[in-house]
Protein backbone atom coordinates (compact mmCIF):
# COMPACT_ATOMS: atom_id res chain seq x y z
CA UNK A 1 0.00 0.00 0.00
CA UNK A 2 3.30 2.06 0.94
CA UNK A 3 4.76 2.00 -2.28
CA UNK A 4 1.33 2.80 -4.49
CA UNK A 5 1.01 5.70 -2.13
CA UNK A 6 4.70 6.75 -3.10
CA UNK A 7 3.92 6.37 -6.74
CA UNK A 8 1.18 8.79 -6.65
CA UNK A 9 2.65 10.79 -4.87
CA UNK A 10 5.66 11.05 -6.92
CA UNK A 11 3.39 11.86 -9.53
CA UNK A 12 1.67 14.44 -8.04
CA UNK A 13 5.03 16.25 -7.46
CA UNK A 14 6.19 15.83 -10.87
CA UNK A 15 3.34 17.09 -12.98
CA UNK A 16 2.84 19.99 -9.72
CA UNK A 17 6.56 20.64 -11.03
CA UNK A 18 5.58 20.86 -15.01
CA UNK A 19 2.37 22.50 -14.69
CA UNK A 20 3.80 25.27 -12.58
CA UNK A 21 6.33 25.42 -15.27
CA UNK A 22 4.13 26.00 -17.86
CA UNK A 23 2.04 28.44 -16.22
CA UNK A 24 5.08 30.70 -15.35
CA UNK A 25 5.75 30.94 -19.26
CA UNK A 26 2.24 31.97 -20.35
CA UNK A 27 0.78 35.54 -21.32
CA UNK A 28 -1.90 37.40 -20.03
CA UNK A 29 -3.65 36.36 -23.09
CA UNK A 30 -3.17 32.97 -22.73
CA UNK A 31 -4.88 33.15 -19.74
CA UNK A 32 -8.01 34.13 -21.59
CA UNK A 33 -8.33 31.30 -23.72
CA UNK A 34 -10.33 28.44 -24.14
CA UNK A 35 -9.22 24.95 -22.52
CA UNK A 36 -9.68 22.02 -23.23
CA UNK A 37 -12.71 22.07 -20.51
CA UNK A 38 -15.54 23.23 -22.12
CA UNK A 39 -17.14 26.98 -20.86
CA UNK A 40 -13.94 27.35 -19.11
CA UNK A 41 -10.80 29.36 -19.62
CA UNK A 42 -6.97 28.41 -18.85
CA UNK A 43 -7.49 30.69 -16.13
CA UNK A 44 -10.86 28.98 -14.79
CA UNK A 45 -9.11 25.74 -15.14
CA UNK A 46 -6.38 26.57 -13.27
CA UNK A 47 -8.54 28.23 -10.44
CA UNK A 48 -10.74 25.11 -10.45
CA UNK A 49 -7.38 23.13 -9.50
CA UNK A 50 -6.19 25.61 -6.97
CA UNK A 51 -9.41 25.56 -5.07
CA UNK A 52 -9.88 22.05 -5.26
CA UNK A 53 -6.01 21.61 -4.01
CA UNK A 54 -6.88 23.85 -0.78
CA UNK A 55 -9.97 21.86 -0.14
CA UNK A 56 -8.17 18.49 -0.50
CA UNK A 57 -5.45 19.97 1.24
CA UNK A 58 -7.88 20.74 4.54
CA UNK A 59 -9.31 17.34 4.63
CA UNK A 60 -6.03 15.97 4.91
CA UNK A 61 -5.45 18.13 7.73
CA UNK A 62 -8.80 17.13 9.55
CA UNK A 63 -7.45 13.32 8.56
CA UNK A 64 -4.19 13.89 10.25
CA UNK A 65 -5.66 16.24 13.39
CA UNK A 66 -8.55 14.14 14.24
CA UNK A 67 -10.97 17.36 13.34
CA UNK A 68 -12.04 15.50 10.26
CA UNK A 69 -13.56 16.98 6.59
CA UNK A 70 -15.33 20.80 6.70
CA UNK A 71 -18.36 21.21 5.49
CA UNK A 72 -20.19 21.96 2.33
CA UNK A 73 -20.32 25.63 3.19
CA UNK A 74 -16.27 25.80 3.58
CA UNK A 75 -16.40 24.41 0.13
CA UNK A 76 -18.63 26.98 -1.02
CA UNK A 77 -16.51 29.74 0.34
CA UNK A 78 -13.36 28.46 -0.94
CA UNK A 79 -15.04 28.46 -4.56
CA UNK A 80 -16.26 31.93 -4.45
CA UNK A 81 -13.18 33.18 -3.42
CA UNK A 82 -11.40 31.56 -6.36
CA UNK A 83 -13.93 32.65 -8.56
CA UNK A 84 -13.34 36.22 -7.89
CA UNK A 85 -9.65 36.41 -8.49
CA UNK A 86 -8.80 38.26 -11.57
CA UNK A 87 -6.78 35.34 -14.17
CA UNK A 88 -3.66 36.39 -12.96
CA UNK A 89 -4.27 35.37 -9.55
CA UNK A 90 -6.44 32.30 -10.05
CA UNK A 91 -3.07 31.43 -12.08
CA UNK A 92 -0.41 32.38 -9.48
CA UNK A 93 -2.58 31.03 -6.90
CA UNK A 94 -3.04 27.60 -8.40
CA UNK A 95 1.06 27.65 -8.05
CA UNK A 96 1.20 28.06 -4.21
CA UNK A 97 -1.79 26.50 -3.28
CA UNK A 98 -1.07 23.20 -5.23
CA UNK A 99 2.46 23.09 -3.89
CA UNK A 100 0.99 22.96 0.05
CA UNK A 101 -1.02 20.23 -1.15
CA UNK A 102 1.76 17.95 -2.80
CA UNK A 103 4.20 19.13 -0.11
CA UNK A 104 1.68 18.14 2.42
CA UNK A 105 1.29 14.74 0.79
CA UNK A 106 5.31 14.71 0.93
CA UNK A 107 5.89 15.32 4.40
CA UNK A 108 3.70 11.98 5.46
CA UNK A 109 5.85 9.43 7.13
CA UNK A 110 5.69 5.47 5.55
CA UNK A 111 3.39 4.56 8.38
CA UNK A 112 1.32 7.77 8.01
CA UNK A 113 1.09 6.74 4.49
CA UNK A 114 0.11 3.34 5.40
CA UNK A 115 -2.43 3.89 8.60
CA UNK A 116 -4.42 6.98 7.47
CA UNK A 117 -7.60 7.40 6.93
CA UNK A 118 -9.00 10.47 5.16
CA UNK A 119 -12.73 11.34 4.72
CA UNK A 120 -13.11 13.55 1.55
CA UNK A 121 -16.55 14.28 2.53
CA UNK A 122 -18.65 12.89 -0.55
CA UNK A 123 -17.79 9.45 0.03
CA UNK A 124 -19.60 6.78 2.03
CA UNK A 125 -16.01 6.13 4.09
CA UNK A 126 -12.81 7.58 4.44
CA UNK A 127 -10.36 6.57 2.05
CA UNK A 128 -6.38 5.82 2.52
CA UNK A 129 -3.83 7.75 1.32
CA UNK A 130 -3.04 6.08 -1.95
CA UNK A 131 -7.10 6.32 -3.04
CA UNK A 132 -6.77 10.02 -1.90
CA UNK A 133 -3.86 10.91 -3.77
CA UNK A 134 -5.03 8.77 -6.72
CA UNK A 135 -8.53 10.86 -7.08
CA UNK A 136 -6.26 14.27 -7.06
CA UNK A 137 -3.69 12.81 -9.67
CA UNK A 138 -7.05 11.85 -11.52
CA UNK A 139 -8.49 15.51 -11.58
CA UNK A 140 -5.09 17.19 -11.57
CA UNK A 141 -3.64 15.09 -15.25
CA UNK A 142 -7.42 15.61 -16.82
CA UNK A 143 -7.11 19.36 -16.10
CA UNK A 144 -3.75 19.78 -16.48
CA UNK A 145 -4.05 18.42 -19.86
CA UNK A 146 -6.91 20.82 -20.34
CA UNK A 147 -4.68 23.69 -19.99
CA UNK A 148 -2.19 22.18 -22.14
CA UNK A 149 -4.41 21.42 -25.28
CA UNK A 150 -5.30 25.36 -25.49
CA UNK A 151 -1.60 25.41 -26.73
CA UNK A 152 -0.99 22.31 -28.60
CA UNK A 153 -3.91 19.69 -29.65
CA UNK A 154 -1.54 16.58 -30.01
CA UNK A 155 -0.23 16.58 -26.21
CA UNK A 156 -1.52 13.67 -24.28
CA UNK A 157 -1.78 13.12 -20.34
CA UNK A 158 1.51 13.22 -18.43
CA UNK A 159 3.20 9.84 -18.84
CA UNK A 160 4.27 9.80 -15.14
CA UNK A 161 -0.07 9.73 -14.37
CA UNK A 162 -0.60 7.93 -16.75
CA UNK A 163 0.02 3.97 -15.17
CA UNK A 164 -1.24 4.48 -11.56
CA UNK A 165 -4.60 5.87 -13.52
CA UNK A 166 -4.88 3.03 -15.35
CA UNK A 167 -4.54 0.80 -12.41
CA UNK A 168 -7.90 2.99 -10.86
CA UNK A 169 -10.01 3.81 -13.97
CA UNK A 170 -12.30 0.89 -13.28
CA UNK A 171 -13.52 2.28 -10.25
CA UNK A 172 -14.74 5.06 -12.22
CA UNK A 173 -16.31 3.57 -15.77
CA UNK A 174 -19.49 2.33 -14.00
CA UNK A 175 -20.25 6.25 -13.28
CA UNK A 176 -19.25 7.93 -16.11
CA UNK A 177 -20.26 5.26 -18.82
CA UNK A 178 -23.59 6.01 -20.43
CA UNK A 179 -25.08 2.34 -21.09
CA UNK A 180 -27.97 3.20 -22.82
CA UNK A 181 -25.28 5.01 -25.61
CA UNK A 182 -25.78 2.20 -27.95
CA UNK A 183 -29.15 1.90 -28.25
CA UNK A 184 -29.64 -1.49 -26.21
CA UNK A 185 -26.78 -3.30 -28.10
CA UNK A 186 -24.47 -4.98 -25.92
CA UNK A 187 -20.74 -5.39 -27.07
CA UNK A 188 -17.88 -6.95 -26.01
CA UNK A 189 -14.48 -4.85 -26.72
CA UNK A 190 -11.24 -6.10 -26.72
CA UNK A 191 -8.91 -2.93 -24.84
CA UNK A 192 -5.18 -3.17 -25.92
CA UNK A 193 -3.05 -0.52 -24.73
CA UNK A 194 0.93 0.79 -25.00
CA UNK A 195 2.62 2.56 -22.87
CA UNK A 196 1.98 0.29 -20.82
CA UNK A 197 1.11 -2.49 -22.52
CA UNK A 198 -2.36 -3.57 -20.70
CA UNK A 199 -5.19 -5.67 -22.41
CA UNK A 200 -8.64 -5.74 -20.78
CA UNK A 201 -12.05 -5.83 -21.51
CA UNK A 202 -14.81 -3.47 -22.04
CA UNK A 203 -18.80 -4.44 -21.55
CA UNK A 204 -20.84 -2.30 -22.70
CA UNK A 205 -24.27 -3.85 -21.69
CA UNK A 206 -27.26 -2.72 -19.95
CA UNK A 207 -23.85 -1.33 -17.49
CA UNK A 208 -20.34 -0.08 -18.67
CA UNK A 209 -17.80 -2.27 -17.01
CA UNK A 210 -14.32 -3.47 -17.31
CA UNK A 211 -13.63 -7.22 -17.82
CA UNK A 212 -11.01 -9.98 -18.38
CA UNK A 213 -10.45 -9.87 -22.22
CA UNK A 214 -12.96 -11.01 -24.19
CA UNK A 215 -12.01 -14.51 -26.09
CA UNK A 216 -14.44 -13.42 -29.30
CA UNK A 217 -14.71 -9.84 -28.90
CA UNK A 218 -17.35 -8.02 -30.80
CA UNK A 219 -14.38 -4.98 -31.94
CA UNK A 220 -11.10 -4.77 -30.36
CA UNK A 221 -9.66 -0.61 -29.94
CA UNK A 222 -5.81 -0.61 -30.11
CA UNK A 223 -4.36 2.81 -28.12
CA UNK A 224 -2.08 4.48 -26.33
CA UNK A 225 -3.14 3.95 -22.77
CA UNK A 226 -3.55 8.49 -22.27
CA UNK A 227 -5.91 8.23 -25.35
CA UNK A 228 -8.00 5.37 -23.43
CA UNK A 229 -7.98 7.08 -19.96
CA UNK A 230 -8.58 10.49 -22.01
CA UNK A 231 -11.88 8.71 -23.56
CA UNK A 232 -12.92 7.72 -20.17
CA UNK A 233 -13.78 11.34 -19.03
CA UNK A 234 -14.42 12.62 -22.62
CA UNK A 235 -11.72 14.03 -24.20
CA UNK A 236 -11.72 12.61 -27.03
CA UNK A 237 -12.36 14.56 -29.99
CA UNK A 238 -11.21 14.16 -33.35
CA UNK A 239 -8.77 16.73 -33.36
CA UNK A 240 -6.97 15.07 -30.24
CA UNK A 241 -7.31 11.74 -30.89
CA UNK A 242 -3.63 10.15 -32.04
CA UNK A 243 -3.33 8.29 -35.46
CA UNK A 244 -2.38 5.26 -33.72
CA UNK A 245 -6.11 4.38 -32.11
CA UNK A 246 -7.99 2.20 -34.30
CA UNK A 247 -11.08 -0.05 -33.65
CA UNK A 248 -11.48 -2.63 -35.66
CA UNK A 249 -14.73 -5.14 -35.82
CA UNK A 250 -18.16 -4.89 -36.96
CA UNK A 251 -20.74 -2.72 -36.27
CA UNK A 252 -18.85 -0.29 -33.38
CA UNK A 253 -17.33 3.06 -34.18
CA UNK A 254 -15.12 5.45 -31.93
CA UNK A 255 -17.92 7.95 -32.37
CA UNK A 256 -20.05 5.15 -30.35
CA UNK A 257 -17.47 5.11 -27.91
CA UNK A 258 -17.53 9.06 -27.88
CA UNK A 259 -21.39 8.89 -27.15
CA UNK A 260 -21.15 6.53 -24.09
CA UNK A 261 -18.05 8.01 -22.55
CA UNK A 262 -19.05 11.52 -22.96
CA UNK A 263 -17.46 13.71 -19.94
CA UNK A 264 -18.61 15.12 -16.89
Amino acid sequence: MTERADRIIDALRSGHDYLTTVVHGLAAADLDRPSGASEWTVAQVLSHLGSGAEIGLAALEGALSGAGPKDMDFNKSVWARWDAMPPAEQAEGFVASNEALVRAYEDLDAQTRQDLRIDLGFLPAPVDVATAASMRLSEFANHSWDVEVAFDRTVGLARAATEPLLDQVGMLIGFVGKADALGGRHVRVAVRTTSPERSFGLDLGDAVALTDEPAEPDAVLSTPAEWWLRLVTGRHAPANTPKGVTLTGDGLTLDDLRLVFPGF
